[in-house]
């Protein structure tokens, strides 16, 4: 099976990796109108019938519910302010709601993650507020009963889902790569690899064998290096029904919007990890998939890391990049930072089936902010993520209903979010960005710019 010589080269791909991330990159916007992925395409479904003329002296009744999911710290004093004076004013809404609180997970034992989960996967449409996940200083802080896993990571396994990042593009908010012309979505196959693995450091001499066990059957070995002094070794895996899942997301999510799909790996060094992948991907748009691609001009295809990097730098953009697990943790926040902020991106969950739709802001609690607001202090906290989330959910229940006006609500209140930005209306992250040194007579606090958009969604 080679593995030594896999682990070798693997860390060179890692070190490779991290290399390629210092170079920067953006990608351009992505004006996601298109997120039912049950016969809703880009070309025939109610977002393409979304006009800008709406009237909202009359609330938008909604048919069916939204899972409201709160969170933390700053971030959930936002979300209140975003709900009480952009959503609820303007739609007559069923919100399923959960705290996901540190506080009330600790008290519930976690259990209200897991019935927050259940009720996606009943309702088919959720929103999501950013939550902690607790180290071990957060454990002290809340006098927590133990260390809660990502709430993030358990409602993504229990949906079977794969997370599509995409930044929300500004023509104030300088781009590092203008070249990209096109929007490029990155989804992140979030499960094992380096995050569900074991490692540990070898402090003396000795041989290091890989071992598996098969129920009912002789335990197979392999050498995976023979130390001559002190070292350090890791143990990862996979499965191939999560690598599935998370094929049939990523080729379900490129059709909704129309792209073309690239998945990358390094099955040259990897030849049976990455080989799976590369193999399975095949298999599921061979089977499931080509025809549906056939049919609207788009095309699949595997692409080495190191080429695929060098061919996302060359090109305009305008595809989807399935990337394993760290290669999409790393760049999701490369991507979100090189457009100014990361308050400038938005998150959608996508379950294997097309069946459950999550957003969220692709931001953490912003802890120091809430320690300014604590004291008393007025923030200038960028609220834009969090109500894109509130839009892109809205959308998805406006099109799996088909409510034209909900549409046209969700993608308006989306648009005033750049719209104010354009305009000069911004928060002080953005106009830092803009221009290092911006003073406060440059940017609005977050009461000022909610307002601002509300003005925005308004005219």
């Amino acid at each position: 099976m080679f593995l030594s010589q896999h682990c070798k080269v693997g860390a060179r791909f890692l070190s490779f990796h991290r290399s390629f991330v210092t170079l920067g990159y953006a990608f351009n916007y992505l004006s996601v109108h298109h997120n039912n992925l049950q016969n809703l395409t880009s070309k025939n479904h109610l977002s393409s019938l979304a006009s800008n003329n709406m009237n909202l002296k009359n609330k938008i009744v909604v048919k069916n519910s939204i899972v409201e999911i709160d969170g933390d710290e700053m971030t959930k004093i936002m979300w209140d302010k975003v709900k009480k004076k952009l959503i609820l004013p303007h739609v007559d809404l069923d919100l399923k709601y959960f705290d996901l609180s540190i506080q009330h997970r600790d008290s519930t034992d976690d259990k209200v993650t897991l019935d927050a989960a259940a009720a996606i996967q009943k309702h088919g449409v959720g929103v999501k507020c950013a939550t902690i996940t607790p180290d071990e200083a957060r454990v002290k802080e809340f006098n927590l009963k133990r260390m809660y896993k990502s709430p993030n990571g358990t409602i993504r396994n229990i949906l079977d889902g794969t997370v599509f990042r995409v930044p929300i593009i500004t023509k104030s908010v300088p781009l590092l790569v203008p070249g990209w012309k096109k929007p490029i979505v990155i989804g992140r196959h979030a499960f094992g690899d380096q995050y569900n693995c074991q490692d540990f450091v070898v402090s003396e001499p000795g041989k290091l064998e890989l071992r598996f066990t098969p129920e009912g059957g002789e335990p197979k070995s392999v050498v995976v290096h023979d130390f001559k002094g002190p070292g350090v070794a890791i143990g990862m895996f996979n499965l191939d029904k999560s690598i599935l899942g998370f094929a049939r997301a990523s080729f379900n999510y490129a059709l909704s919007q129309n792209m073309p799909l690239y998945f990358s790996s390094k099955n040259t060094i990897l030849k049976y990890y990455d080989g799976r992948f590369k193999d399975l991907f095949q298999k599921v748009y061979d089977e499931e998939f080509k025809t549906k691609f056939e049919e609207k001009g788009l095309t699949y295809q595997h692409r080495l890391i190191d080429d695929m990097v060098a061919f996302a730098l060359k090109s305009e953009g305008g595809f989807v990049w399935a990337c394993k697990n760290y290669d999409g943790d790393v760049q999701s926040d490369i991507v979100a930072q090189a457009y100014g902020s990361l308050g400038l991106m938005s998150s959608v969950l996508f379950s294997s089936d097309g069946k459950c739709f999550l957003s969220e802001a692709a931001h953490g609690t912003v802890t120091r902010h809430y320690r300014q607001y604590q004291k008393g202090l007025v923030t200038s906290t960028n609220p834009v993520a969090i109500i894109v989330a509130w839009a892109k959910a809205l959308e998805r229940r406006g099109n799996l209903d088909q409510n034209l006006e909900l549409v046209q609500f969700a993608q308006k209140l989306e648009r005033s979010c750049v719209d104010a930005i354009d305009a000069g209306f911004m928060t002080k992250d953005l106009a830092l960005a803009r221009n290092p040194k911006a003073t406060e007579n440059d940017y609005l606090n977050t009461d000022q710019y909610i307002d601002k958009v509300l003005e925005f969604l308004h005219s």
